[in-house]
């Protein structure tokens, strides 16, 4: 079976999936860090690997402050990525050689700078923007200490304590 044309639902389970991070991947205009035009340049190589489809790791706006995922516009290119014109541009060279794109995102965090976050901290507990997230009451006298003894694989803690009003009912 050819999976470049193939058109059934679970085409996935059997196709070369190449994760590409487009910041090291290819630079294109010679500033020291790989752009989505570089990508774009290299997608002829990746169909002469015998590569169904390419899983882009994040290339949409984050401040990406300490190396935390700090996601804030999903539907936009990081600038250091170039605009999103070049997103547009390597889709369509992409689906041209017939290899599908994969765009990673982490839906399940958000910056707490998101306007999402925010809004489910003004809003309160029990409200369905509350429900969007997870928040759990500091232990504690004040609720000064962490809920739980979680630690975080991002170098920093799993917990952070926001104004304490905003935690309460």
């Amino acid at each position: 079976m050819n999976l470049l044309t193939n058109t059934h639902d679970q085409w996935w389970r059997d196709a070369v999936v190449y994760q590409v991070y487009p910041r090291s991947f290819a630079d294109s205009n010679g500033d020291g860090m790989g752009d989505l035009p570089g990508v774009t340049s290299r997608l002829r190589y990746l169909t002469e690997l015998g590569v169904h489809a390419i899983w882009l790791s994040p290339f949409y706006t984050s401040p990406a402050e300490r190396r935390r995922l700090r996601r804030l516009r999903y539907t936009d290119v990081d600038p250091r990525f170039d605009p999103l014109g070049d997103a547009d541009e390597l889709i369509a060279r992409a689906h041209e050689l017939g290899i599908k794109v994969i765009a990673d995102i982490v839906p399940n965090y958000s910056s707490s700078e998101h306007p999402s976050f925010q809004h489910s901290l003004a809003a309160g507990p029990g409200s369905p923007e509350r429900e969007m997230y997870i928040i759990a009451d500091g232990k504690g006298d004040d609720g000064e200490l962490p809920p739980n003894n979680w630690t975080s694989i991002f170098h920093g803690p799993a917990w952070t304590r926001v104004a304490s009003r905003l935690n309460q009912p």
